[in-house]
């Protein structure tokens, strides 16, 4: 049914639950899982130290959710390919399925409240409806 599952994590908890789902998928099928992380970094920096110094804290912390996602993955033997890039978090992660061919996208959900919903929207939200492929939403 998926031969290509992208799991998007950005380090949060919701994250890691749907990489559990995503790991138990892809040792079912027996398919190797791709996680991609997305830096954001700020649209509009106001020096070129700014972007150094917001890239070098996004290393450190992605550091130990890639370290902590491979320890699962090898315990779910399976492999898991990992990309970090930079980029506005859901335009990133669509033009990614787009890029790659992917079948399905497995994401976290992360619950704001009811006014940040429907004033912001969720990242959730904009990946359903932008995304190219099938996506599910582990809560």
């Amino acid at each position: 049914m998926f031969n290509n599952i992208l799991i998007a994590h950005d380090g949060s908890e919701g994250a890691f639950k749907a990489l559990s789902f995503a790991l138990d998928l892809a040792h079912h099928h027996q398919l190797p899982l791709r996680m991609l992380m997305v830096e954001e970094i700020p649209e509009f920096p106001a020096s070129i130290d700014e972007v150094v110094e917001e890239k070098r804290e996004l290393d450190f912390r992605f550091k130990p959710v890639v370290e902590r996602a491979q320890q699962l993955a090898a315990l779910k033997q399976v492999k898991l390919d990992v990309e970090i890039v930079s980029g506005h978090a859901v335009r990133t992660i669509a033009d990614f399925v787009k890029e790659h061919g992917i079948d399905l996208l497995v994401i976290g959900f992360f619950g704001h409240s009811a006014l940040y919903e429907r004033i912001i929207g969720g990242t959730a939200d904009r990946l359903v409806r932008l995304a190219p492929c099938s996506v599910t939403v582990v809560k």
